[in-house]
């Protein structure tokens, strides 16, 4: 395997460096012909992190983190085990995704070294973090709040089919805090695969594991130990590393840091017990036990539900979940009136998209394939349209014409009077983006990793820009810019030519649709964050964190902003300093996009309800109960709010 190299450019010339004569890689030095090296992050005895530039991505600086581990095995068939091993840990690594898990991009092996390429964090490891914070005891609420988001990811780990997977080092210097307050998980330790050789070597951190990981016991038990380790050391500041082993006991918190309550001591001790089956056995026992020390100090509203796990508002397998009956009476709040649909009218499959309304015609798709027009006065059949698979796109009305994506790659577009169709436009990957139309074309995104603009009129292609990642977003149309979201975590402003004007990277998949107001471009994403950049250079204005992933798009009225989370609240947010005014919550995830009308705002939620909410102190008005999940978002004209629901039904309601 000698004489694999790398190289290093220096000026315009190209200077071939031998790998196995470098002790370290240098700023400049490119492996696999992709990955530039830009510096030093740390080192190891066996390892050194480094960050780099993607050079596939020529108008951007893409950056990622590349964790070089040395081969030390001499015996050949050792080697070559061990790289191996190597290779199928850093698969199953590939395959997690959690927002608080660093994605793996890229892994390979060249001379007697291996490489890991991962997602670049921006921000600083809680090791760091400490020896910055001057001593200073960080408050409970902080320790808290990241103790929330570790049981989040270790939920996900310990969770995992067909066996859990146990992460074996969790500590301080793991986990990375970046400039927001999100926690992630940076080292799995996939280069003690490369100690293997090295006698008495164990997996895991003196002062961290657990008694029982020194005998060669990996379980999910054990990274509660190592969980409570980190939070003794937060809330004490006493490194455990430089302590006796297994001395927690002696060193209660309360006794250094009396601002600690009893009970989340009693619980980090419980974490600490010698024996295994004395602790939490898992991330979600846990999370249970920190969730009732926080709602016995802080007791939520009696409509507050935590729950784990996005919607994927596109996914068979949440078409078929328990969903709750009608009720014959509407729950209201007291003292207002009781809601009692205008009309329903029931279609032959779900309803997860918006209607749109125009000419006192309702148009709504369904999961039965047909895009239906029904008179918005009385909820009577006007027409229906069949394509070849389920739509669950939204129908966007424009000059007269309907247009609509299906899952059988096509956008149509349906004669507004009579549904009969004009023409269809054929992707390679079905369509689950809602159309726009201005400028005499239409704009629209597919899962084929393509935004594309057509002929209003005819449906010929004017172009189509590649994006990463499929597009369950929608677009938004912005003076002469069209801003669309990506499965790949990205945000693109094309301009009307289809050249791409900026780019943005999110740190998970966007499928909420974006809204331009006061020149910020707005959006959430499913790494649970709401967005706001500057819509000429995409840079960052503010972001503002949810508890969960986010498919809704957000609507905005004056100052304020509204968006919904999967952690089951409506969020009202301040868009001149970005800052949370009110949460509203409800039993269930929030997918649905809200609607303002007058002094409300209007959503539903996979409990079943459809919601009024005032928008200024985020109070109940009233809330009204279909027979299954409302996915999808309201539409509101004349005083009137359509929406449909899991249960087939398409409800006018009065607001």
């Amino acid at each position: 395997m000698s004489g694999i190299t790398t190289r290093q450019l220096t000026g315009k010339r190209d200077r071939v460096v031998n790998l196995n004569q470098k002790s370290q890689l240098q700023p400049g030095d490119i492996l696999q012909d992709r990955y530039r090296i830009m510096g030093t992050l740390g080192v190891g005895g066996f390892s050194a992190v480094y960050q780099a530039r993607d050079l596939r991505f020529a108008n951007v600086t893409k950056l990622c983190a590349i964790k070089e581990m040395t081969n030390m095995a001499s015996d050949p068939q050792l080697r070559e085990l061990t790289i191996r091993s190597f290779e199928r840990e850093a698969s199953i690594l590939a395959t997690l995704d959690h927002p608080a898990i660093v994605d793996v991009y890229d892994f390979f092996s060249e001379s007697d070294r291996s490489y890991l390429v991962q997602e670049f964090i921006r921000g600083k490891d809680l090791d760091a973090y400490l020896e910055t914070n001057e001593g200073k005891m960080i408050p409970q609420e902080i320790v808290i709040d990241w103790a929330l988001q570790l049981s989040d990811v270790l939920i996900y780990l310990h969770g995992q089919k067909p066996q859990p997977i146990v992460f074996r080092d969790l500590k301080p210097s793991n986990i990375m805090l970046d400039p927001f307050g999100r926690i992630t998980l940076i080292d799995f330790g996939i280069a003690k695969i490369f100690e293997g050789g090295e006698k008495g070597t164990m997996v895991g951190t003196e002062g961290y594991s657990p008694p029982e990981q020194y005998r060669g016991e990996a379980t999910t038990a054990g990274d509660i130990y190592a969980l409570g380790a980190t939070l003794h050391h937060l809330l004490t500041l006493q490194d455990p590393r430089l302590e006796p082993p297994f001395s927690f006991t002696e060193r209660p918190i309360r006794v250094i840091n009396n601002s600690v309550s009893p009970a989340l001591e009693a619980m980090i001790m419980r974490c600490l017990s010698y024996q295994p089956k004395d602790r939490y056995q898992n991330g979600l026992e846990f999370k249970e036990a920190l969730l009732t020390i926080i709602q016995t100090n802080h007791p939520p509203s009696p409509t507050t539900k935590i729950g784990t796990g996005a919607l994927n508002i596109s996914s068979p397998e949440n078409r078929e979940q328990n969903i709750p009956s009608p009720r014959e009476d509407p729950i209201t709040t007291t003292g207002s009136l009781g809601i009692v649909p205008l009309w329903t009218f029931k279609c032959e499959d779900e309803i997860r998209s918006k209607p749109a309304v125009d000419s006192n015609l309702v148009f709504v798709g369904a999961f039965d394939n047909n895009l239906y027009a029904v008179k918005a006065n009385s909820g009577e059949f006007f027409w229906k349209y069949p394509a070849n698979d389920e739509i669950a796109s939204s129908p966007f009305v424009y000059n007269h014409q309907v247009y609509i994506g299906s899952a059988d790659n096509h956008l149509y577009c349906v004669k507004q009077h009579n549904g009969r169709l004009n023409w269809r436009f054929e992707t390679q990957g079905p369509v689950y983006s809602s159309p726009r139309a201005d400028f005499d074309h239409v704009f629209f995104g597919s899962d084929d990793a393509h935004l594309y603009a057509v002929n209003a009129s005819n449906g010929k292609l004017a172009w189509k820009a590649q994006v990463h990642g499929a597009v369950r977003s929608s677009p938004c149309i912005h003076d002469e810019l069209i801003i669309i979201g990506t499965e790949g975590g990205y945000v693109f402003a094309v301009d009307l030519s289809g050249k791409v004007k900026w780019q943005y990277q999110a740190r998970r998949s966007i499928v909420s649709t974006p809204v331009v107001v006061d020149d910020m471009v707005i959006f959430g994403s499913y790494d649970a964050t709401i967005y706001a950049l500057d819509v000429t250079s995409g840079w960052a204005v503010w972001q503002v964190r949810t508890k969960r992933p986010i498919v809704s798009s957000p609507v905005v009225s004056g100052d304020m902003l509204f968006i919904g989370s999967s952690d089951g609240s409506l969020y009202a947010v301040d868009i001149k300093r970005g800052q949370k005014m009110w949460t509203f919550d409800t039993d269930g995830q929030v997918a649905s996009s809200p609607a303002v009308w007058e002094r409300s705002v209007y959503f539903g939620s996979t409990d079943g309800y459809v919601y009024s909410v005032d928008m200024k102190r985020g109070q109940k008005r009233w809330r009204y109960q279909t027979g299954g999940m409302v996915i999808g978002s309201p539409t509101i004209v004349n005083g009137i709010l359509y929406i449909g629901s899991t249960d087939k039904k398409l409800y006018a309601l009065p607001v």
